[in-house]
C-alpha cells in the first residue's frame, strides 16, 4: 500500500479561467462569401487546413466552412460551378469572443454539433479559430 500525502486547499486559492483568447488559433485563410466552392475547396487545399472562415462584403466575419461542408455541397444534386460559400453557410452560426471561458465555448461547440467556431471580436471581425484538438 502506497501512502499519499493529502495538502489541504487554500481557500484563497485563485482559479485560472482559460479563455478562448489562450486556445485560439491564428485565423488563417479567411476568404469572402462570393468565393465558389470550388476555389474555396482549392485554396482549402494549398493552405492545408480543414476550415475557413468567411467574410461578408463589409469584412465581417460570416461563419466558417469545412472540407467537408464544401465537398459534401460539390457533390450534392444541386450543385453547379456557380455556386457560393454564401449559397452553404445558411443561417449564421455560432460565434464566439476572444473573453468567453473554455467552458462555455465547449458548451457552444457541443450544443452546435460543431468541431470550430470563429472568434470574433465585439465588432463581428475574425480572430480565429477554435478548433476542437484533434
Amino acid at each position: 500500500m502506497t501512502l499519499v500525502q493529502m495538502q489541504p486547499r487554500s481557500t484563497n486559492a485563485t482559479t485560472v479561467r482559460r479563455t478562448v483568447a489562450d486556445a485560439m488559433d491564428t485565423a488563417g485563410p479567411q476568404v469572402c462569401d462570393d468565393m465558389t466552392v470550388e476555389v474555396a475547396l482549392s485554396v482549402m487545399a494549398s493552405a492545408r487546413t480543414g476550415h475557413m472562415l468567411v467574410c461578408d462584403d463589409s469584412g465581417l466575419c460570416a461563419g466558417l466552412v469545412t472540407q467537408s461542408q464544401l465537398t459534401a455541397a460539390r457533390d450534392g444534386s444541386a450543385y453547379s460551378d456557380r455556386v457560393q460559400l454564401r449559397d452553404i453557410l445558411g443561417d449564421r452560426e455560432p460565434f464566439t469572443s476572444p473573453g468567453t471561458t473554455m467552458a462555455e465555448a465547449g458548451n457552444m461547440m457541443c450544443d452546435s454539433q460543431v468541431d470550430a467556431l470563429p472568434v470574433v471580436d465585439e465588432h463581428g471581425s475574425a480572430l480565429g479559430v477554435l478548433a476542437l484538438a484533434r
